[in-house]
């Protein structure tokens, strides 16, 4: 693939938003019913089809979603929860929004999955909660990690903090695998979709994301023994709308104004706008998801010419929804790989980095709430090994075949000038 010289501007990750979407949004405006409302519902019960389980509730991000997976679990003071440190500050900051401690487990030295036998390692009788991250679009090991969590049974102990909670552990009896799925709607292993694999799981919707409502996220969940779905979700209800046990839809109906606080609880639940941008970007997803495949393998030729290392997107037994182009440039330094990316500016194209590891942040290195009082990078080598050479190229719907194809030589040219 060739492409011309002409310099171009090409953004990280723009949304792809069509006339269908605007339309839509359009018509909820004229509807007179933009807050939660039926297209908020309609939303759920597709999302909920899609990946195969029962219920799904929308909200207003996706770390509102991984909160509140954590409060329907009854987690809270004096429970640990384990999250890799090779991830967004959400994954741990809903932990530490309810209270729990966190405490993070490195990288596997050439994979940006956790390092399995450290997550083994760190659960003990405290631990409630282990939150994969399906980091890029490609899905965890999950078998490796149910099949810890269940050789672990014997430390657990059901300790929820709401009625609902304990319920929930009981059922489990072990530690919740709770999945920030952020990155992987429509991604699968054996055959089975994201969100329909870990015991909960969140999803994001914001503006970078391959599906988008402008913000937004959602929680789902697998059938649990002797637990109605009904009574979860109008937890999650209660949950994001102040406590208040009917929203505005319900109390719409003839003579259904009243309504109660259960508890002075959250606000976080999704609009009508939001979700119209949604249904209608739900009815375009398998298109958006095949064009992603395909910039995905002319990446993945590039790089295998240029001997990088690079996210696998595609294996024997899984599929990703390819949301980030992951690329590790073997044995540079965080300063050479600054330059990369600048050289790539100039010629006008964006890059990223997928993550800084939050024991670098500041947020972390002293916390109460993280084990230890805080953590350190150096405790963390292969996750900072990870980040040191890491460029994440832009990877969306809006790219031209020229586009790619000015990335990749661009890309190309920079790199064997090193």
């Amino acid at each position: 693939m060739g492409s011309d010289n002409t310099k171009r501007s090409i953004s990280f990750s723009p949304p792809d938003i069509s006339e269908s979407e605007i339309n839509e949004v359009a018509e909820c405006l004229r509807s007179g019913w933009i807050t939660t409302g039926p297209r908020t519902k309609e939303l759920e019960r597709r999302i909920a089809e899609y990946v195969g389980t029962s219920k799904c509730v929308c909200l207003a991000s996706a770390t509102a979603s991984e909160e509140l997976n954590l409060r329907i679990l009854g987690i809270g003071e004096g429970d640990e929860v384990i999250v890799p440190a090779y991830t967004y500050s959400a994954s741990a900051a809903a932990a530490i929004h309810v209270g729990a401690t966190v405490v993070f487990v490195d990288s596997q030295p050439d994979s940006v999955e956790m390092d399995y036998d450290a997550m083994e390692a760190a659960i003990t009788d405290k631990t409630k909660a282990v939150i994969p991250v399906d980091l890029g679009g490609v899905i965890c090991d999950y078998d490796r990690i149910f099949e810890i969590v269940e050789r672990k049974r014997n430390l657990f102990t059901p300790s929820g903090n709401t009625d609902l909670g304990m319920r929930i552990q009981k059922s489990l009896g072990r530690v919740a695998v709770v999945a920030d799925c952020a990155h992987a709607l429509g991604s699968e292993r054996h055959g089975v979709k994201a969100g329909n694999i870990a015991d909960f799981s969140s999803f994001s919707f914001h503006a970078v994301k391959n599906f988008t409502t402008g913000e937004g996220g959602a929680s789902v969940w697998r059938d649990l023994d002797g637990i109605d779905n009904d009574e979860i979700y109008k937890w999650f209800q209660l949950y994001s709308l102040h406590g208040q046990n009917k929203d505005a839809l319900a109390k719409s109906q003839l003579g259904s104004w009243e309504y109660d606080i259960i508890a002075p609880l959250y606000k976080c639940n999704m609009t009508d706008i939001m979700a119209s941008i949604g249904l209608r970007q739900l009815d375009r997803y398998s298109d958006l998801l095949n064009r992603r495949g395909e910039i995905v393998d002319e990446y993945d030729f590039m790089c295998d010419n240029l001997g990088l290392d690079h996210i696998n997107h595609f294996g024997l037994d899984y599929n990703s929804c390819c949301h980030l182009y992951i690329v590790r440039v073997p044995g540079i330094s965080d300063e050479k790989r600054r330059e990369i990316i600048i050289k790539m500016a100039e010629k006008g194209i964006s890059c990223n980095v997928h993550y800084k590891p939050l024991p670098m942040m500041t947020a972390y290195k002293s916390c109460s709430q993280v084990k230890g009082g805080g953590a350190d990078i150096k405790d963390f080598p292969n996750s900072y090994h990870l980040y040191e050479n890491e460029i994440t190229l832009p990877l969306h719907t809006r790219l031209s075949n020229e586009d790619v194809a000015y990335i990749i030589d661009s890309f190309t040219e920079i790199i064997k000038g090193l």
